[in-house]
């Protein structure tokens, strides 16, 4: 398990999250940025300081957002 970056960060990609993160975790994407769920500790620090509240448990992920689990797991399949 891991956190999931949703819908708002879409176009905004403010970075607070990158900078945040102890482990260095969150990679940016096109449109988004991305948690890797290999390295992400669940400390939460990304989900606090997220000014677009995009961020998520991915078991709490809203379900009209639950795309972006799958999203995410393809993003770092294919990088």
């Amino acid at each position: 398990m891991s956190f999931i970056i949703t819908s708002p960060c879409i176009g905004e990609k403010a970075a607070d999250c990158v900078t945040s993160c102890p482990v260095d975790c969150i990679h940016e994407g096109e449109d988004q940025y991305y948690i890797d769920p290999d390295t992400c500790i669940e400390c939460g620090a990304c989900e606090a300081v997220c000014p677009v509240a995009a961020i998520f448990h991915e078991d709490d992920v809203p379900d009209d957002e639950k795309e972006y689990i799958e999203k995410n797991r393809l993003f770092f399949q294919n990088n």
